[in-house]
C-alpha cells in the first residue's frame, strides 16, 4: 500500500514536471502570467501557430495548470492559481544558481544595464502613498488593461517617445513590466534617463505585485 501511495504521487509529480519541460509551454506561462489570453493572442504574442499553441495548451490544462472560459467564439486561457507563477519564479532562480550561462546572460542584459538599485514593492507602496512619484507600466495596451499596479499610468515601451508628454520630469519615475527577467523597463529607464528623468526600475513585475496581495486595477485608463 505505501508503496502505492509512493508511485502514484511521483507520478503527479513528474506529470507535472513534463508539462513544464517544453521552453513554448514556459513562454505561454509566462505571458499568461500578465493576464489572460485567447488561443489567436497567445500564438501571435508566442510566433508560434494556433495549431502548435492549442495542442501546448492542451497539456499545460491537463496538468491543471490552466484554466479556461468561454466567450462566444473565443476560449480564454489564464494560469489556474498563483502557485503556478511561484513555481515560474522559483525555477528562473534555481536556473540562475546552478547555471553560469544564465547567470551571465542575466547580469549582461539586466544587471549590468542599469547601475541603480531596482525599487522594492514596499519602497514603491510607500512613495506612492507620498504622491511623490510616477509610476509607469510600460507593457502592452493589453496587458495593462487585462491588470496593472493601482496607480500606474500606461507607456509601452513601443510608443514611449509619442507618451512622454503625460511623464512630469519634476518627479522621480519608476517603470515596471512583466517580471524579474523582461527587459522592457530596462530598456525604458535608459530612455529615460538620457531625456534627464530620474528613473529606476521596480524590482519584479505586475505578476509578482499581484501574487503579494497589493492594490491593483482592471481595465484600461479613464
Amino acid at each position: 500500500m505505501e508503496r502505492a501511495i509512493k508511485d502514484r504521487l511521483y507520478t503527479a509529480w513528474a506529470d507535472i514536471a513534463k508539462a513544464l519541460g517544453s521552453a513554448r509551454r514556459v513562454e505561454l506561462l509566462d505571458v499568461l502570467a500578465q493576464g489572460e489570453r485567447t488561443v489567436e493572442a497567445l500564438a501571435k504574442e508566442t510566433g508560434l501557430t494556433v495549431n502548435n499553441t492549442s495542442s501546448h495548451l492542451k497539456v499545460l490544462k491537463t496538468a491543471r495548470l490552466v484554466e479556461t472560459r468561454k466567450e462566444a467564439q473565443f476560449v480564454f486561457y489564464r494560469l489556474a492559481d498563483d502557485t503556478v507563477l511561484h513555481v515560474l519564479r522559483e525555477i528562473q532562480a534555481l536556473t540562475r544558481r546552478r547555471l553560469h550561462e544564465v547567470d551571465q546572460l542575466a547580469r549582461t542584459y539586466i544587471d549590468d544595464c542599469d547601475s541603480l538599485e531596482p525599487v522594492g514593492a514596499a519602497e514603491l507602496r510607500r512613495r506612492l502613498k507620498a504622491g511623490d512619484v510616477t509610476l509607469i507600466d510600460v507593457r502592452p495596451d493589453v496587458e495593462f488593461s487585462a491588470g496593472h499596479i493601482a496607480g500606474a499610468i500606461s507607456v509601452p515601451l513601443a510608443g514611449l517617445e509619442r507618451r512622454l508628454a503625460r511623464v512630469p520630469r519634476e518627479r522621480p519615475v519608476i517603470a515596471y513590466c512583466r517580471g524579474p527577467y523582461c527587459v522592457l523597463a530596462v530598456e525604458a529607464v535608459a530612455r529615460l534617463r538620457k531625456r534627464g528623468y530620474h528613473a529606476q526600475r521596480l524590482a519584479g513585475g505586475f505578476p509578482d505585485w499581484k501574487v503579494e496581495g497589493l492594490p491593483i486595477q482592471v481595465g484600461a485608463e479613464r
